[in-house]
C-alpha cells in the first residue's frame, strides 16, 4: 500500500506529464470538459491553471469563485483521480506570461492580450486516487483462485492536496 505522500507525489507527477483533465463546476447541469492543466513550477502542488475563452459555458457559469472538480486518467492508465477544489477566473498577466507557450498561442489570435482569453485558477483541496490493480501478477493470482479484491483495496488513497 502506498502512503498518502507517495500517492500525492504520484498524482502530481502524472498530472504534470499528461496534463489533460475533465474539468467542471459542482453545479447541476454543468458538464465536465477536457482542459489542459498547467502549473507554474515543477515542485508546485497547486494552483492548477487553465486557459480558456470568455464564450465557454464554463466561464459563463463561473461568476466568481465556485466549487469545482476534475477527473484525471494518466496516459498509462496506471493512475486515476477525482479532484475537488475551487475555480476562479484569474487572468493575471504575470501568470499568463509564465504559462504561455505555442500550444496556447494557437488558440488566441490576439496573443496574450486577446480579448477572449481567460485564465482560470483551480485550487485543489483533496483527491481520491486509484492505482491500477490489474497486472500480469494479478491475473495469475486470479487464475489460481486468489480473490483480487484484497489487492485492490490497497490501491486507493484519499489525500489532501
Amino acid at each position: 500500500m502506498q502512503t498518502e505522500e507517495e500517492a500525492r507525489t504520484a498524482f502530481w507527477s502524472a498530472l504534470r506529464s499528461d496534463m489533460t483533465v475533465m474539468l467542471g463546476l459542482d453545479q447541476a447541469g454543468q458538464d465536465l470538459r477536457p482542459m489542459t492543466a498547467q502549473m507554474l513550477d515543477d515542485g508546485d502542488y497547486g494552483p492548477i491553471w487553465f486557459f480558456t475563452s470568455k464564450d465557454t459555458h464554463l466561464v459563463q457559469a463561473l461568476g466568481g469563485e465556485q466549487p469545482a472538480q476534475f477527473s484525471f486518467v494518466s496516459k498509462s492508465h496506471s493512475l486515476f483521480a477525482s479532484v475537488q477544489g475551487t475555480l476562479v477566473e484569474n487572468t493575471d498577466p504575470g501568470v499568463v506570461d509564465a504559462l504561455w507557450n505555442p500550444y496556447v498561442a494557437a488558440w488566441y489570435e490576439g496573443g496574450k492580450t486577446d480579448p477572449n482569453l481567460v485564465l482560470l485558477r483551480f485550487e485543489p483541496d483533496d483527491a481520491k486516487i486509484w492505482f491500477d490493480a490489474n497486472s500480469l501478477f494479478a491475473g495469475i493470482k486470479m487464475m489460481l483462485g486468489i480473490d483480487p479484491k484484497k489487492d485492490y483495496k490497497d490501491k486507493v488513497a484519499t489525500v489532501d492536496l
